[in-house]
């Protein structure tokens, strides 16, 4: 009866200890996600300050004191994101690009650097093509070039556009690894999927020049990747018209995105698709 008895207090004391651990472990998730949450209303301020700036600062003079207050915000914000949730990568992404590139007050290139640095090694796909922008440009050396690349290969792991762009132009021209078109292309279809002008007309302008899809883009055989419309296998007749169609959809990309030379694309292929049609119209009328 006495061993029951103490069985008994014991599955009680267990159950009362695994719930007491559940509940902790509730309370410490509720409370991380409201910090969380909390860090990202800063950040989102912090974002339209800096948004604001950007939409006036190229009718203005780079310290113009008038941004000082928009300029001052954004930190503000930025910092209290910090203070709220320590891990934040968005908040200390953003908070080294006012301290590198904004005349903002108080802001320090060191300061800026170590940021950019930190928010990269934390797996923020923004700083990690940052930085590895800047290391190629500020750095000729080597080992500055492999760092760079690993970044940006960080950053083309999370799908970012301009490190899929930046990748692809890698690939094309043969810097620092082996030339490959396929993979440039690859990477420039991906890019101009999520909207990037630059992948969009480079893509575009090697469609034209005869370059063959890789069969990895034209078929549905990895998740997230969905092949060129309108592309035919095997049919040599559509073929030309396959890849003209093609190389207009992404100079139409490029043309949504604002590009200027994605329309003058578009308006050269469309004159010379006039030329081509009066010229067979003309041939049939001879016959």
């Amino acid at each position: 009866m006495l061993r029951r008895q103490i069985l008994r207090q014991a599955s009680a004391a267990a159950a009362e200890s695994k719930l007491t651990r559940h509940l902790h472990g509730f309370d410490q998730r509720r409370g991380l996600h409201s910090r969380n949450k909390k860090a990202m209303e800063y950040v989102a301020k912090g974002w339209s300050a800096i948004k604001e700036v950007d939409r006036v600062i190229d009718y203005c003079e780079l310290n113009d004191r008038r941004l000082i207050p928009l300029l001052r915000g954004a930190k503000e914000n930025f910092e209290l994101a910090l203070e709220a949730d320590n891990l934040n990568t968005h908040a200390r992404y953003w908070l080294s690009k006012l301290h590198l590139k904004y005349h903002v007050p108080g802001a320090c290139k060191a300061i800026g650097a170590a940021l950019l640095v930190e928010a990269a090694d934390m797996g923020n796909a923004d700083a990690q093509y940052e930085l590895g922008c800047r290391l190629r440009v500020e750095n000729d050396h080597v080992q500055s070039d492999q760092q760079a690349f690993h970044y940006i290969e960080n950053a083309v792991d999370q799908l970012h556009p301009g490190a899929l762009y930046l990748l692809g132009i890698v690939y094309m021209t043969g810097d620092c690894v082996k030339q490959d078109i396929d993979s440039a292309i690859w990477c420039f279809h991906r890019a101009s999927e999520k909207g990037h002008a630059g992948a969009a007309i480079a893509y575009g302008s090697l469609l034209l020049r005869g370059v063959q899809v890789p069969e990895s883009l034209t078929k549905l055989n990895t998740v997230g990747v969905s092949p060129p419309k309108r592309i035919r296998k095997n049919d040599p007749e559509n073929q030309e018209t396959n890849t003209l169609e093609m190389a207009k959809e992404q100079f139409q990309i490029a043309a949504r995105a604002g590009c200027d030379l994605g329309l003058k694309w578009l308006q050269r292929l469309e004159q010379e698709e006039k030329l081509l049609m009066t010229e067979e119209n003309n041939e049939c009328a001879y016959v």
